[in-house]
């Protein structure tokens, strides 16, 4: 399989992308767009409809096709994949069964694809990750493939959407299957951000409504260990805090940590919402605000998975998190360079709300804080 990464900041462009990279040797039959919300989706997808070329778009909080990352812009991964390997997906939940949709969407999948595995994008901000999850792991089994992002725009934190030929969705989710006979999909999520002190004991929560930890307001408990001040409804650096400096580590039976960051506080009773369900009962690490190590341990886990399960690979996708993007700053670019020059094939990535994927040696989870590396290559 043959792949090419492009980039721009029009549809005008887009135009000229496209003429200057199909030709007698090279014609695309699938393409993965990552795209702003501030870009006009109908026209890019008319535009590559227009050539024939099946489509799987998410927007995003940022893009990227190399380590120089973009807002604002659209970039695409195009393949030559034979069509008969791979089948796209656009399917709603505006009765939020979100469980129900993602095993009907499975279900085809395994239909067409005795061992389907699956990219994801998933659009609407209220959308239970983990329901989807469930769903999908119900038809294709604990071992099933799963890797995918929940859609961004641009950290408005408004309206998100998903979009394939024809389709543009805020409540749905596009699923790229495909066929693992003919083309070999492998993956790796990790994180990299260190835990501190003692487990603790998640004392009232609510799925994703975090009350206490240790019968402590959890808003006050996460401040303590944080040393942070000015914690108030005034200060707009809180969410940066709770949810990318210092987030809540989930202990799991088996397999890394999961990710839990504060998104919204509840001042009544010093509580949060959480990008992610926090069992009651379940124990907790506090992190600590991410260095150099935090990339390292990331390309180093790409290294691994190259050298134990994907020698080769023809092209590579990136589902990274937003909050990365806002802890690391410049130095997001080091990480994203350093997965590239583990394969070195054309490679398009996206800013998440949230990543879905398996944790190392876990289940498939809802990520957080978490770079998940896919590469691809045909059989």
């Amino acid at each position: 399989m043959k792949s090419k990464s492009i980039k721009g900041k029009s549809v005008e462009e887009l135009k000229s992308a496209l003429a200057k990279t199909i030709s007698a040797d090279f014609r695309p039959t699938l393409v993965i767009v990552f795209s702003s919300v501030s870009q006009d989706l109908k026209g890019i997808c008319d535009v590559v409809d227009a050539e024939g070329i099946a489509i799987f778009g998410c927007t995003t909080s940022g893009e990227f096709i190399d380590e120089e990352t973009e807002t604002g812009t659209w970039t695409m991964l195009l393949m030559d994949l034979n069509p008969d390997y791979f089948q796209i997906y656009l399917e709603e939940y505006p009765g939020k069964n979100y469980q129900e949709v993602a095993a009907a969407v499975a279900q085809k999948a395994k239909v067409n694809f005795e061992t389907p595995a699956i990219l994801i994008g998933v659009s609407h901000l209220e959308t239970d990750g983990e329901e989807i999850l469930r769903g999908f792991q119900e038809v294709l089994g604990h071992e099933g493939k799963l890797f995918g992002g929940l859609a961004g725009d641009d950290y408005v934190l408004k309206e998100t959407h998903v979009f394939t030929n024809g389709q543009i969705s805020n409540c749905g989710m596009v699923c790229l299957a495909l066929d693992e006979s003919k083309v070999e999909v492998q993956g790796i999520a990790t994180c990299g951000w260190k835990a501190i002190g003692t487990e603790k004991t998640v004392t009232k929560s609510e799925g994703n409504h975090v009350y206490t930890i240790e019968g402590m307001p959890v808003v006050d408990i996460t401040a303590k260990y944080g040393g942070l001040e000015n914690v108030s409804p005034d200060n707009e650096r809180l969410f940066v805090e709770f949810t990318c400096n210092l987030p809540l580590q989930l202990q799991r039976e088996k397999g890394d940590p999961v990710m839990r960051g504060g998104l919204i506080v509840d001042w009544s009773d010093r509580s949060f919402y959480s990008n992610g369900s926090v069992p009651q009962g379940s124990k907790v690490r506090f992190s600590v605000p991410p260095d150099w190590d935090v990339m390292e341990k990331v390309v180093k886990g790409v290294e691994q998975l190259k050298k134990e399960r994907m020698p080769e690979a023809d092209a590579v996708v990136v589902f990274s998190c937003a909050g990365r993007i806002i802890s690391l700053g410049p130095l997001m670019s080091e990480e994203l360079e350093g997965v590239k020059n583990v394969w070195q094939v054309p490679m398009v990535g996206m800013f998440s709300y949230g990543e879905l994927g398996r944790a190392t040696g876990g289940d498939l989870e809802l990520l957080n804080l978490t770079t998940c590396c896919v590469a691809l290559k045909e059989k």
